[in-house]
C-alpha cells in the first residue's frame, strides 16, 4: 500500500464512539423534560429505529426534519410512552445540542490518528448534520488531524452517493488510486468508496463475516497492520 498517501475516515461509529455518546445525552435531555420513560428499552429500540431512518435518510426518501422527528416518535410508541409533539420537537432539538457535549472515541482512536499523521493527509467524509459534526471534532480534540471534513449537508449528496467521494478526492487534490476509506458503514462507506476507486478498510468492530477480498479490522489498532 506504498501508493496510498490519502486517508480519509468516517466519522460516526468508526473514530467517535456515537452510542456511548447519544446514550448521555438522552439520559440528560429526559431528566431536563422530565421524561421518566424506562431508559433501556427506549434506547434498545431506539438504535434500530435511528438505524433505519439514516438509511432512509442516504437514500434521499426522508427529510433531515423527517429523520429527527420520526426517529423519536417512533421510538417513544414502541414503549407506549405517551409524548405530544412540542415534546418531541424540543427533545429532537435539545438531543442535536447536547450530543457534541458527550466526546467518547472509541478506544485506540487517538494512538491511530497519532500513528498515521507523520505519513499520510486525513480527512473525515460524513453523512452527520453540519452543527453537530463540527463540534463533534472540535469538542473530542481530533480536528488538528485532519486536513479536510467533508459533510453531507455540504455536497448536496450523502454516501454511498459517488459524487461526495469525489469531491472529496477533489477537495483533497488528490486521486482514488493514492487514497483510502476507512469506515464502520458497509454500504455508505465501503461499497460508495470501493464504486469510485478507493481502496477501503472496513471497520468491522462486530465482527461480521466479510469476503477476504477486503481489508478488515476489529479494532481500531488493527488499522496498522494496513497503513
Amino acid at each position: 500500500m506504498n501508493n496510498i498517501k490519502h486517508i480519509f475516515f468516517d466519522l460516526d461509529h468508526t473514530l467517535w464512539d456515537f452510542e456511548t455518546n447519544s446514550d448521555i445525552a438522552f439520559m440528560a435531555i429526559f431528566k431536563k423534560y422530565g421524561v421518566n420513560a424506562n431508559m433501556d428499552k427506549f434506547l434498545n429500540y431506539y438504535r434500530g429505529i435511528n438505524e433505519n431512518y439514516w438509511k432512509l435518510y442516504r437514500e434521499e426518501k426522508i427529510t433531515k426534519e423527517e429523520l429527527r422527528i420520526g426517529r423519536l416518535r417512533d421510538a417513544f410508541a414502541k414503549i407506549k410512552y405517551s409524548v405530544d409533539l412540542e415534546l418531541i420537537n424540543n427533545l429532537s432539538f435539545d438531543y442535536i445540542e447536547y450530543l457534541p457535549k458527550n466526546n467518547k472515541l472509541f478506544d485506540g482512536a487517538l494512538e491511530i490518528l497519532e500513528h498515521l499523521k507523520p505519513n499520510y493527509k486525513m480527512h473525515i467524509i460524513t453523512n452527520g448534520f453540519n452543527e453537530v459534526q463540527f463540534k463533534k471534532i472540535e469538542n473530542s480534540g481530533i480536528s488538528n488531524y485532519f486536513n479536510k471534513i467533508i459533510t453531507s449537508e455540504e455536497v448536496g449528496v450523502k454516501k454511498p452517493n459517488p459524487l461526495i467521494f469525489q469531491y472529496a478526492l477533489n477537495a483533497a487534490k488528490t486521486h482514488a488510486s493514492e487514497s483510502i476509506m476507512i469506515g464502520d458503514n458497509w454500504e455508505a462507506d465501503i461499497m460508495g468508496a470501493k464504486n469510485v476507486g478507493l481502496d477501503v478498510i472496513f471497520c468491522n468492530f462486530n465482527s461480521k463475516p466479510v469476503s477476504e477480498s477486503i481489508k478488515s479490522v476489529t479494532s481500531l489498532h488493527q488499522i496498522k497492520h494496513y497503513l
